[in-house]
């Protein structure tokens, strides 16, 4: 048997010996693609080298990319477990010519590896061409002496490929492998092609045309290819399954989750533990590209990939989070294809954790939800349809399990409804990622960057430099000169001014020609990934490009940047070795004024814990040591311990920084990570550090904010001067402080219990004012009702919970009335609830109030409204009502 990592490095391997350049996968997020939530194809990465807008060292290539299938436009998501080769997460092995070869070499070299190398019976397999394109089709009768029964010629679009309405385009040719006569299905073009049988392993895009916008294709000045072969689907042929679940991968996988939860994949468990195996690939790996769950974009997605794989470990019998558990299989089996996979594990694992977690808690509400929806349904009403959906969408409960759960019960589910609330829902997703990638690469700016190359770097060295004026942009376009008080973006061919990246913000500063001009400098951006754009305004003279100038970036403001900066290197570490080693950074800012940073984390970060934060990255920065800095390959890097972010992709070389030394004196740097920003030459130059505050910016996410030099100082002499001003109004020393703080709150908590006691004494006529008010009877029931000023909704609840239980059998409802406001809440004695409803007699109390429903169980509901002076109305309200039921 071959294993899937076999056939990975097999074809890798083939093709590097063929000349191509064996190219990493790119990060799940792509990074230059505005209208994909994630890399969904092999090409994906590829995508500006066969548009022609940017011109790659090698012209071959070859890579094993990750793709995600699981929102947007290609959404296999549901189809997940049922099927034979369905997956959210899979591995696209392709083969790339930027203008190099084409037709003959690209069918050759599909034939000789899947026939020689792979070693596939020529027998078992057949081939698809473009109903069009005789040259396809008589290469390959040259090359694999295919009889013209196996090569089928198909006629509509899904063999001819586009990237668009417009742009490159042309005809395909699929290779089919033949499972034999014993599965249903027929060949491709066949009334009975979507059987089993015959399965497409590889896809070869001949990309050979131009699409015009007018309906006229052009040949290509440079034609290209591009493949597309399923790592899931060769490793099932070349294994001899069927099933792309029966692969040594998913059979390790599923294993580990027999172990875990103590079932059996087998009968209707199997496809529990097919969602399972293959989400829980899905969410590692996008967790480990920095993809967080939270509720909308590739966050959104995420969750419900995560939700759907817990749901079903819900239905194996998980009562405790364990898909968590899973990922270390995960990484021991992908990690030595994936060293990502391997670095992230404890942010997978303790992401997976929490939400694990959060999903136990959310669907006990989810059922709780179901319960009191069926509960207001009469025999053979249908469940609503937006009752239905919510349970989907915010619940994680498809479609089925609802109908099942209610199937039971004699009850339905309006299904039109579901599909009606379904749609919207997708439309709305639509709208929010058809934007959602980072920016798209500007044709002028890709065009700029093939004329000029990269603008050079001269920072590092100092805040000043000369440069040569290659370029003006503005209004989307190049301009030849630029006048006094116009606003464009300057290129140079070098600079010292630092363009955003790496969370460091842009240098500002100003730029004199030799003319005498002047061009003040607000921001600095890096774009087409190459070309450092100066951005602001002209505000003396005039240029054009060919002039020379000085540039000056603040360095004022640089210094106080670079302090930030190489803090947060510090505290990451401190984080790390604080927390523990599954904290990873999600997003950061660092400016002249502040830090902020935001890493995984499953809860707040304590006072103790902020405290010893705090105390390691002062202690290495009094150690004034000297800042270390190397340039060296992203693995060289990481192999030296540093730390590099999830979802980058990093150049051939990167700069490496070395700050500190550790506290346990072993002679290794207190922080190592992987950093083009600007940083201090030691680390007493950061002088102070201050984390000012602490809190969450989304589900297992946190956020630190932070100060350093004299801006801490200030804050912290501010502080100071708040507690000696609270100590002087108090009359007591500062150090006294907290001890009386917490006295203060101590006697304020024991008033406030006095005064709920009183309450509840006012509510049940207690007091200076005599014995209890009787009860009415109202029909065969006993009523107790009032209105009761002061009180909120917080101390009604209690109130009726006491006087429904004094009452032995009857009804009590409370109107309370503050700050305008009203609460009703309604209790029912347990031997009335099957006549009466306290979440209907609460709702008929809501009306009156301005209220709009209300919520509860049939013994105790509570329903509120922003209108108090119908508490009168809303008493008399349930009054009736209580009185039609008791007849």
């Amino acid at each position: 048997m071959t294993a899937l990592a076999d056939i990975r490095s097999q074809f890798l391997g083939f093709f590097q010996s063929h000349d191509h350049e064996v190219v990493s996968s790119a990060p799940l997020v792509p990074r230059d693609d505005p209208s994909l939530l994630f890399v969904n194809a092999g090409m994906v990465p590829f995508k500006n080298a066969f548009t022609g807008a940017e011109t790659r060292a090698r012209p071959r290539a070859v890579s094993s990319q990750k793709c995600v299938r699981a929102g947007g436009k290609h959404n296999d998501l549901d189809n997940v477990g049922y099927t034979a080769r369905h997956h959210t997460f899979f591995e696209m092995l392709g083969n790339f010519s930027f203008g190099d070869y084409f037709k003959d070499e690209a069918i050759d070299f599909a034939w000789s590896l899947v026939t020689r190398d792979f070693g596939l019976n020529p027998d078992r397999l057949l081939v698809t061409v473009y109903a069009e394109d005789e040259e396809a089709a008589a290469i390959w009768r040259k090359v694999a002496g295919l009889p013209d029964s196996k090569i089928l010629r198909i006629a509509t679009s899904d063999n001819f490929w586009s990237m668009g309405d417009t742009g490159p385009c042309g005809p395909c040719s699929e290779i089919f492998y033949d499972h034999g006569p014993d599965v249903p299905g027929g060949p491709p073009g066949s009334p009975d092609e979507d059987g089993d049988r015959f399965i497409e392993i590889w896809n070869l895009v001949f990309m050979q045309f131009e699409q015009m916008a007018g309906g006229e294709r052009r040949d290509l000045p440079k034609p290209s290819i591009d493949t597309g072969m399923g790592l899931e689907r060769i490793a099932a042929v070349l294994q001899g399954v069927h099933n792309n679940y029966d692969v040594d991968l998913f059979r390790t996988l599923i294993a580990a989750s027999e172990e875990a939860l103590k079932a059996k994949a087998e009968g209707e468990a199997l496809a529990s533990f097919r969602v399972i195996a293959d989400h829980l690939r899905a969410v590692s790996f996008l967790i480990a590209d920095g993809v967080t769950p939270s509720n909308e974009g590739r966050g959104y997605v995420l969750r419900r990939i995560m939700r759907r794989a817990m749901r079903h470990a819900h239905m194996l019998g998980a009562e405790e989070p364990v898909l968590f558990t899973l990922a270390r299989t995960l990484a021991d089996e992908m990690g030595g294809a994936y060293p990502d996979l391997v670095r992230a594990l404890p942010a997978i694992e303790e992401t997976l954790r929490g939400e694990e977690e959060r999903f136990q808690r959310t669907l006990g509400r989810g059922l709780g939800l179901l319960e009191e929806a069926v509960a207001a349904l009469k025999p053979g009403e249908a469940l609503p349809g937006e009752t239905a959906f919510k349970l989907y969408d915010t619940y994680g409960f498809p479609l089925d399990l609802t109908q099942d759960a209610l199937r039971a019960r004699g009850l339905g589910v309006d299904e039109a409804g579901f599909e009606t609330a379904m749609e919207r829902q997708r439309a709305q997703a639509r709208a929010h990622w058809a934007g959602s990638g980072d920016a798209a690469a500007d044709t002028v700016w890709l065009a700029l960057k093939e004329r000029l190359g990269e603008t050079g770097f001269t920072g590092y060295a100092g805040y000043e430099g000369e440069g040569e004026l290659m370029a003006i942009v503005a209004g989307g376009g190049e301009l030849e000169a630029l006048e006094a008080g116009q606003e464009a973006e300057l290129v140079f061919d070098q600079t010292p001014f630092y363009a955003e990246g790496g969370g460091q913000i842009g240098d500002s500063g100003e730029i004199v020609f030799a003319n005498g001009a002047r061009f003040t400098v607000r921001d600095v951006q890096k774009r087409a990934g190459a070309l450092y754009a100066h951005i602001g305004v002209l505000s003396e003279g005039a240029i054009a490009p060919g002039q020379s100038a000085r540039l000056a970036a603040d360095n004022a403001r640089r210094r106080q940047t670079r302090a930030n900066h190489s803090a947060t290197h510090l505290m990451h570490a401190a984080l790390r070795r604080v927390l523990g080693p599954h904290v990873t950074q999600k997003g950061s800012y660092v400016g002249p004024d502040r830090l902020r940073f935001d890493f995984s984390h499953g809860r707040a970060v304590s006072a103790g814990e902020i405290a010893a934060i705090e105390a390691e990255v002062n202690a290495v920065i009094r150690q004034n040591a000297p800042a270390r800095e190397a340039e060296m390959s992203p693995q060289e890097a990481i192999d030296q311990g540093a730390l590099a972010l999830f979802g980058e992709k990093y150049g051939e070389r990167v700069r490496v920084l070395a700050m500190g030394e550790a506290l346990e004196a072993d002679g290794k740097s207190y922080s190592v990570e992987l950093c083009g920003g600007l940083h201090v030459a030691r680390t007493g130059d950061i002088a102070l550090f201050k984390i000012v505050s602490e809190g969450a910016v989304s589900a297992g996410v946190r956020r630190i904010e932070a100060l350093t030099g004299e801006p801490a100082r200030q804050w912290l002499e501010t502080e100071a001067g708040i507690a000696r001003a609270a100590a002087a109004q108090l009359k007591i020393p500062t150090q006294d402080l907290a001890a009386r703080i917490a006295a203060l709150q101590d006697e304020r908590k024991a008033l406030d219990k006095q005064l709920a006691e009183a309450k509840k004494q006012l509510a049940m006529g207690g007091g200076a004012g005599g014995g209890a008010p009787a009860p009415e009877t109202l029909g065969s029931i006993q009523f107790l009702g009032r209105v009761l000023e002061g009180v909120g909704g917080k101390d009604l609840r209690d109130m009726v919970h006491e006087a429904r239980q004094s009452l032995k059998s009857g009804v009590a409802a409370f109107i309370g009335v503050a700050d305008g406001k009203a609460a009703v809440a309604v209790g029912v004695s347990p031997d009335l609830t099957a006549t009466l409803d306290a979440v209907a007699l609460v709702r008929a109390g809501a009306g009156p109030v301005g209220g709009k429903g209300g919520g509860g169980k049939p013994d105790l509901a509570q329903a509120g409204g922003p209108d108090g002076s119908g508490a009168e109305a809303a008493l008399d309200a349930i009054r009736e009502a209580v009185r039609a039921a008791a007849g």
